[in-house]
Order: C-alpha cells, then structure tokens, then sequence
C-alpha cells in the first residue's frame, strides 16, 4: 500500500479512534489510519481506561528509596563486526574511518522497576532500562551495529520494527535514524558515528547526547518500552578526567562522580504490569517516576562534587528540577553542549528531549544527610505542565551522603566560548507553526508524509526559522531539529533565559509562544526532521521532512 499521508487535518480524534480499530491495513506513517496491531491495542486501552474511569490505571503503591541508583559502566567495543560493514555508503568516511567498533543486541528482557511489582517484559538496547552507556571521544570515528532481536511478534504496545537516532549527533542522514528507514527482526543496520565538529570548528564540540528509536508512528511506544540510551563524547577540554594534567582541560567531575540522571514517568495496571496508552493525543502521563529504570532511587553519595547529566526522557512530561534542601548548583551545560560559563542556579524545567548538566557540591553536608530531588511541576494531562508549583513536591531519587572522598575536580569560571555567528549570514527566513487541528497535532497545517519534503535548505548556509505556538488551549511542545545545533535568538520578541543561550538541540514552545532561531546547515546532506519531542505528538504527527542539498 501507498506509504504516502493524506494531509486532510479534518479527522476528529474519535475518528482517529474508530479507524484504527476499523482498519486492518496498513498506510505507513498515517496518524490516523492504523495498523492492525495499533487497532488492537486501541481496543485493549479503551477497555482497561473504561475499567478506571477512562483516566488509565492507578500504579500500586511502592515503597520509596528501596532501590539503589543503577549506574552503568561504559560498554565496551569490540574488535571487529561480522559481516564487514559496507562503508561506502557512509558519508565523510574516507576522513574519519572507524577506530572502533560496537555491537549492541536490541531485545526483550525481563526488568525489575521496584522489588513490590513483578518482572516486566522490556525492550532494551543490550536488554537493560535504560541501555548501555556508551562513552565516545572526538578523534575515535565509531560504526555501531544495532542488531534487531526483538520477538517477531509481541504482547502489548510498542512495534518491533525500529531505527536509532544518536539526539543529536553530527551524523550522516544515514546514520541519523529518519523515521521511515526502519528494518525488523532478525537485521541490522550499521551506523557511523563520525565525531565530527560542525564546520571543523572546536567551538562546536558536544558532550551530553543520548539515542532512542525513531520508528514512524511507534516512536512513543517504543521508546517508552524501554529503547534509550545516554551516550558521553569527550574532547580534550571535557576529557572526562578529573586529574588530567592538560592545562586546558576542565577537569569536571569524572569516573564515578559523573553519573547518568535519565527521568521517565511510568504507570502500572493493579497487577503490575507495565501500562501505556498512546490513543490519547494529548500525551502520557505516568504516576510512578523512575531514574535509570527504577521507582525512586537511593544514591550513596561521598562529600564532594559530582556531575550529574540529568536527561528528560520521558514521554510527555516536563519536570521541575530542585533539591530538597534548596541548595545551588552549577549549570555547565545544556543539551549535548557546553555553556560559556557556568551558571549558578537552584531549579530548572527540563522538557522531554532536553539535558542539564549540574555540578553538585556535596562537601558541605553532614555525613549521613539526606537529600531529596524533587519535582515542582503537576501534570494533569500530557499537553503540557500546570501553572504554578506543587504544595508537596513529587520525590524522585534521595541522595544519602555517607563517606569522604578525595576531590580533584573543579569548576572553571569558564567553560567552551560559543561559536561566533552572524544574524547576515542567513540566506533565507522560514516560519513554523506548531498547533492542534480536528484532534491531531499539525506543522503548517499539515500532518507529516515520510514522502514530502518540507523545506530544501542548500549544505553550507544558514537560515533563521521562526517557530510558533499556535492558537487554542494550553499545551506545550518540546521542538527538536535534527543535525545541527541552534542559537535562540528571542523569545517572543524579547530575551532569552539564562540556560537556553547557549547551543541547544531542543526548544519549549507553549501556546502562542514563540522563539526566533538561528541555524546552519554544515557538512552533511541527506534527509532530516524536525519534530515534537512529546512524542505522541510526534507520533500524531507534528514532524517534518527536511531536506539538505549540495
């Protein structure tokens, strides 16, 4: 059958639901036709959220703190990939050949989310929640195999067709993880990761990224299931050791002290099982909070500085970032990239998509402190976070100080410059609007077609995009480009927040909201997106195609 959208946005989300439980078809990439396994799942949603009053299940209650903070170590290449790769397809590899090689098993496995519920069925890079950290450095060019080992046919959401997207590497389209370039069970795709500067200029260097599947349709689901990633690059300046004799180098904490922070919302029917409903298009909102795969956490921390790369995965929901104590820390990077400075805060709001890299200082505590991360934002539904705070802040991981350390690793009072730019170098102005139409979630009017190319922008330019919060009821939107990073320019006309100045990957847009960016085209061709990191939303189908030519 045609893979191509119909791009008619008068399709109620009653409609959306009645033809997906009609169909028995399949229309790659529509919204609002589905698949036979989407119908079926439809059907199961609407069954289980009738049993409960249509609002989903409530979890069963856990006990806090009960669990230790999984922390993984950085997977471990191997020598060499059987069959040989086929890098002729692979653009730049002539310049930056692979120097290693990773293999990295996709499959179901059987996750513990907290000692009081039973085993759940998952779907992990390496079979783990979150899947293996991997720790890359500039200068070592890597192809990593993603071998598809899902079960051909499964129970409950999620497709196991996938594709991975490295948010937000400076990768061939190849490599990028498009939406439509995904492949089933029992293959694999390779892809080349160049760790390659923008415009070859170290200014551009980037440290904090993570990868997910990109699935047309299924990224949601799938991702929810458990397919993400942190993943660490490392240059001579963020060298990732604390003792590095480099005069130049940060020397931020390392090792040990620089620990993954990944925040997902889940929920569980009254028998523990892992719940998901993707027929809302307003998004998903959990009621149970895992970091790094489980319900609340303890970490055992010494009284020193550590780094934590705090990364929103979640579905569709923002949280607001503090300690329980109110005590500051460092803001040294947002998104995959370095500030020019670091920046003293003691709460931010993080969109799903979105990192921040803190430095806490622990030094000051009492050995057997106790202190909380909490959460200040409510949601009531996935379009987006209530105004104003929670009365009683959600907790979501407790840190426990508990010992001494040694503490080489400093702060410095200045961090990567930012690459210079110029408004005149922007060859063209593009406006976007993001908004809601008959139930569904439209760019421009339109729902997305893997076929249509939404804009053509020429290798080597820079364009400034105008992008909007369309009219109607309150919802926000995380956008995220593909590719290259962005400046923010203004928001609605005027300044721009302290943490959003520096290069970002992901811009919170809100309902009428606007913000005026600045973005180059450098070094890579081939077809990209543009989407809404809630990623029902991008599912239902607020994505876009573009397209970078010679």
């Amino acid at each position: 059958m045609s893979s191509k959208r119909n791009t008619d946005s008068k399709w109620t989300r009653r409609n959306i639901l009645k033809l997906g439980a009609a169909t028995g078809g399949v229309i790659l990439g529509a919204p609002y036709i589905l698949t036979s396994r989407k119908a079926a799942l439809v059907a199961d949603v609407q069954a289980m959220d009738a049993e409960h009053g249509g609002g989903g299940p409530t979890s069963p209650p856990t006990t806090p703190f009960m669990v230790a903070l999984p922390v993984p170590t950085p997977k471990a290449p191997v020598a060499a990939l059987s069959p040989a790769p086929d890098t002729s397809k692979f653009q730049h590899y002539s310049r930056f050949p692979a120097k290693e090689f990773y293999e990295v098993n996709v499959q179901q496995a059987l996750h513990s989310f907290h000692p009081e519920l039973p085993l759940n069925n998952i779907w992990g890079y390496d079979g783990t929640v979150p899947g293996s950290l991997f720790h890359a450095r500039y200068g070592k060019p890597m192809i990593v195999r993603f071998r598809n080992n899902l079960p051909a046919t499964s129970i409950g959401f999620g497709d196991p067709n996938i594709i991975t997207h490295l948010h937000n590497g400076h990768t061939g389209s190849e490599s990028d993880g498009f939406a439509g370039d995904f492949y089933g069970p029992g293959k694999y795709k390779d892809h080349h990761y160049p760790h390659m500067l923008a415009g070859s200029d170290p200014r551009e260097a980037m440290n904090t990224l993570w990868y997910h599947d990109h699935r047309v349709d299924f990224t949601s689901q799938n991702v929810y299931k458990g397919l993400a990633g942190s993943f660490f690059l490392f240059d001579e300046l963020d060298s990732g050791d604390e003792t590095d004799t480099n005069p130049s180098a940060f020397r931020l904490p390392s090792g040990p002290y620089d620990v993954p922070i990944v925040l997902t919302d889940r929920r569980f029917d009254s028998n523990g099982a892992l719940y998901f409903n993707p027929t809302d298009l307003n998004g998903f909102i959990g009621d149970k909070f895992t970091v790094n795969g489980v319900i609340q956490p303890f970490f055992k921390v010494a009284r020193r500085k550590y780094r934590f790369r705090v990364l929103n995965a979640s579905t569709s929901r923002f949280y607001g970032i503090r300690l329980s104590t109110g005590q500051s820390f460092q803001l040294v990077a947002t998104d995959g990239n370095m500030l020019d400075k670091p920046a003293t805060m003691t709460e931010f709001v993080i969109a799903p998509a979105e990192r921040y890299d803190i430095i806490v200082d622990f030094s000051g505590r009492r050995i057997g402190d106790q202190i909380v991360l909490q959460n200040f934002i409510s949601h009531s539904t996935g379009r987006g976070p209530n105004e104003g705070r929670l009365a009683t802040p959600i907790q979501l991981m407790r840190f426990d100080v508990d010992r001494d350390a040694a503490d080489p690793s400093r702060v410095p009072a200045t961090l990567r410059p930012y690459p210079v730019f110029n408004v005149n170098e922007a060859v063209r102005t593009r406006n976007w609007e993001f908004s809601e139409e008959g139930g569904a979630w439209t760019v421009n009017g339109r729902l997305f077609d893997l076929n249509r190319v939404d804009a053509v922008v020429k290798k080597g330019t820079a364009e400034i995009w105008n992008l909007t919060g369309g009219a109607g009821p309150d919802w926000s939107h995380p956008i995220h480009i593909h590719m290259e990073e962005f400046r923010i320019l203004s928001r609605n006309g005027g300044t721009v927040p302290v943490d959003e100045r520096g290069r970002k990957d992901v811009v919170k847009l809100s309902t009428s909201e606007s913000a005026r960016i600045f973005i180059r085209f450098r070094d890579m061709e081939g077809k990209y997106m543009m989407h809404c990191h809630n990623t029902i939303h991008e599912d239902h189908a607020m994505m876009v195609r573009f397209d970078v030519v010679p």
